[in-house]
């Protein structure tokens, strides 16, 4: 049989490899790499392993009886109205738990970001420091409005946001560079990029201080060691 895109001698090579297979019967793996196949009955080793992790899978339900019946079998025993409420309110009061230690500054309670000596001693740079990057949401807000108000003044309020945006801009390269030179002097053995020390105080410098997490470990103006 002739198969487009093929030239005349390289179809009637692979007709030769064909009836080769056919000749011999169930056919050698020799032959069967000839045409490019895995043997017979012998499945490739990547299926085999996929099929030995996964193991059985079961059918997929027929009607939407069986699935509301195979969710009920997944979900467990069917809990009583209040043994919901008692769970609901276990569960509220160990995220109220935890998010109380988290504010405190637990090592246990933060979150990856927050964990570390470094890190504590960059949030207590950034909260001893009288931060301009706080002020940029407030005061945007505030020029928006007055924006709103008095749309006359339009003129003027762009050349003020562009201001405060360059302001924010030089505050937050400032207190980078005291993170950086700060940490390198208390941890010299710190192996932590000053990029991501100087991007996380300065996303804490731009958060309004009642609202950081964790909260404040020192006061405006402190010294530090």
């Amino acid at each position: 049989m002739k198969l487009p895109g093929r030239r005349k001698d390289e179809t009637q090579s692979t007709e030769s490899v064909a009836s080769a297979v056919v000749v011999d019967g169930a056919g050698s793996a020799e032959s069967a790499r000839a045409l490019g196949t895995a043997p017979k009955g012998r499945p490739t080793p990547k299926r085999n392993a996929a099929a030995k992790r996964r193991g059985p899978v079961a059918p997929a339900p027929m009607t939407s009886a069986e699935a509301r019946a195979r969710r009920k079998s997944l979900a467990g025993p069917k809990l009583s109205k209040e043994e919901r409420r008692t769970a609901k309110a276990e569960r509220r009061e160990r995220m109220s738990d935890r998010r109380e230690r988290m504010l405190a500054g637990d090592e246990s309670a933060l979150l990856e970001r927050d964990r570390g000596p470094v890190r504590r001693y960059v949030r207590d740079i950034v909260d001893a420091r009288h931060n301009l990057l706080g002020l940029f949401m407030p005061v945007a807000l505030g020029l928006m409005f007055i924006m709103m108000a008095a749309p006359q003044i339009q003129y003027y309020i762009s050349p003020a946001m562009m201001l405060l945006m360059v302001s924010m801009a030089v505050d937050g390269v400032l207190v980078a560079r005291k993170v950086s030179r700060m940490v390198d002097a208390k941890f010299p053995e710190n192996v932590e990029s000053r990029w991501k020390l100087g991007l996380y105080a300065a996303s804490r410098a731009s958060t309004l201080r009642r609202m950081r997490a964790p909260r404040p470990q020192v006061r405006r103006g402190e010294q530090l060691g």
